[in-house]
């Protein structure tokens, strides 16, 4: 019941405006950038609401709970990407005239095979960001109304791939404005009421948090997916079925979807490498990245992917497309930072609170669940369960915003770069791309979302940022340079993530720099992209396009006459 209180009205909602779109599309050009009419706050509200995803809305929370403070390092990182992009990219990519990354790197290189190889590029983050929208949609449905988890996964991609075959961009714009500010709405309301109804006590204990040791009160612990724990002595558990069994000392693999309860005085089994919640390394201000016992460098290389990973998502540089002029795209990117700055004050209070009411999920792999679980552990009654609907209702605004920008301009990269074939391509590809990504995203329920959605950050941070920056403010950027520079850092990035999830355990300073290779594939990819530029010869009207990137039309008129 809950689940359908919540979601049934955003749905609808945002077919509502998908189905008012379809009159004012008729070009590619209303399909994917709007016809270039979106206002800045219209347009800095929608990129707002598309940027708060799963992994803003849920993910930073939980990453609280189960990886301490330092998490809130990853929202001064996606803000931080919205400064850069403020100065260095925005007006200039407005002014190309281009409509996708893809056709950017074309106009401004003049090479078809740069266009394809940026194209998949696109594909590949979109995807890798798209699947956990659906993974957490299916986690959060589930956790509060008892479905399956293929559910909201189904629901998700059924309503997006809809909006934006009848819609658009247009369509998705209004549908993340909207979304945005019920998003914020939804988010900050109830985190004022947990603070206050939770109690003294609460709140005492989120100020001054205490290592989650030993099992408080007896606990059942449902296990979301498969976790590996460890336990340093005996442990007493008790079967749902009845009766009583002891765990030895040692590693011990639980299934997704067993119970387990634990009476009260129990130790507390440690999952991964990290240390308990409210511990000594829980309260650690920093990122310890992969358990490596390096938290500075950790935070860098997070920041470093977050910052220059936000400079490269296609479905937010998509947006500065969508507006009339240069010097509009720069207001949308400066509201943008704004607005962001609203939304990232509260999910340290959802972290903070989980840690002290819920610590149980830290156990059960669904940490993701935090914020739309808490309002019924402070009341069981009808207010707690009005905040779960409000905070449910909210979330899957946040999947069904994120997701329309990834799969248009994963459909984009389909159907006008990689195979042009006009708007009703277009309108075509996205039923089928949205089908494609419940299909893997149906398998994806055991992977965290902050790891897919490092990797999408980690390859647009070594792929496009250099080749925007340096397209942008180098004139001698080469089409060979920019090939070998994507290509680099494509590679570089990918390796060092597929290492991690599938290699060997790595130990030190190594773990980091695979587990986050941003710090040494982004200035891979910028020094490959200077150094084969320089070995060749930038093209002879290579300076009239920078002039055309840096001034405004006006100015240009100006000067002609």
């Amino acid at each position: 019941m809950v689940a359908v209180l919540a979601v049934t009205p955003v749905v609808l909602l945002t077919l509502f405006v998908g189905v008012r779109g379809v009159a004012a599309m008729r070009t590619t050009s209303d399909f994917l950038v709007a016809s270039r009419q979106v206002s800045p706050l219209l347009n800095s509200a929608a990129v707002s609401g598309e940027y708060l995803s799963a992994a803003s809305f849920l993910g930073i929370a939980g990453m609280m709970v189960k990886d301490g403070v330092g998490a809130l390092w990853y929202p001064v990182g996606f803000t931080a990407g919205y400064v850069a992009m403020l100065v260095l990219v925005a007006a200039p990519m407005r002014r190309s005239g281009a409509l996708t990354v893809p056709d950017f790197a074309e106009a401004r290189l003049s090479s078809a095979v740069l266009r394809k190889l940026t194209a998949v590029v696109v594909l590949l983050i979109a995807v890798l960001y798209l699947v956990p929208q659906f993974r957490t949609a299916g986690l959060v449905l589930s956790a509060v109304g008892a479905t399956p988890y293929w559910v909201g996964v189904v629901i998700a991609g059924a309503v997006i791939s809809v909006t934006l075959a009848l819609g658009g961009m247009r369509a998705a714009t209004y549908v993340q404005a909207v979304q945005f500010c019920l998003k914020l709405l939804l988010f900050a309301v109830p985190a004022v009421w947990l603070v206050v109804f939770s109690g003294a006590g609460v709140r005492q204990q989120a100020l001054h948090p205490v290592e989650f040791d030993r099992f408080e009160q007896r606990t059942r612990v449902e296990f979301r997916i498969g976790v590996t724990f460890r336990i340093t002595e005996p442990t007493r558990i008790r079967l749902p079925e009845g009766g009583t069994r002891v765990l030895r000392p040692g590693a011990h693999d639980i299934r997704a979807g067993e119970v387990l309860v634990f009476p009260a005085g129990e130790p507390v089994p440690r999952v991964g490498a990290g240390g308990l919640p409210g511990g000594e390394r829980w309260r650690l201000p920093l990122l310890d990245v992969a358990d490596a016992g390096h938290p500075l460098f950790g935070t860098w290389a997070v920041l470093v992917a977050t910052m220059f990973g936000t400079m490269g998502l296609p479905h937010v540089v998509v947006r500065f497309h969508t507006t009339p002029d240069g010097a509009s795209a720069r207001r949308t990117a400066a509201l943008t930072v704004g607005l962001l700055s609203v939304f990232y004050l509260f999910p340290g209070i959802y972290g903070a609170l989980g840690r002290v009411l819920l610590p149980r999920l830290y156990l059960s792999g669904g940490t993701d669940t935090v914020v739309v679980a808490l309002p019924a552990r402070v009341d069981s009654g009808w207010v707690g369960t009005l905040f779960t609907v409000l905070l449910t209702g909210g979330a899957f605004a946040a999947f069904l915003a994120t997701s329309l920008g990834l799969l248009l301009v994963l459909a984009g990269a389909l159907s006008h770069d990689l195979v042009p074939g006009g708007l009703g391509r277009l309108r075509g590809t996205a039923p089928l791309a949205a089908g494609v990504i419940i299909l893997l995203a149906l398998s994806a329920a055991p992977l965290e979302t902050n790891i897919l959605v490092t990797w999408a950050f980690t390859l647009a941070a070594a792929t496009f940022c250099p080749l925007l920056v340096l397209g942008i403010w180098w004139w001698r950027l080469t089409a060979t340079g920019a090939i070998s520079g994507v290509l680099v850092g494509l590679l570089g990035s990918s390796a060092g993530i597929v290492v991690t999830l599938f290699g060997p355990e790595l130990h030190g300073w190594l773990a980091i720099l695979l587990a986050q290779p941003a710090p040494w594939s982004v200035p891979l990819a910028f020094g490959a992209m200077v150094l084969v530029s320089l070995r060749g010869r930038s093209p002879s009207w290579a300076r009239s396009a920078m002039l055309r990137l840096h001034l405004d039309r006006t100015a240009r008129t100006e000067s002609g006459s």
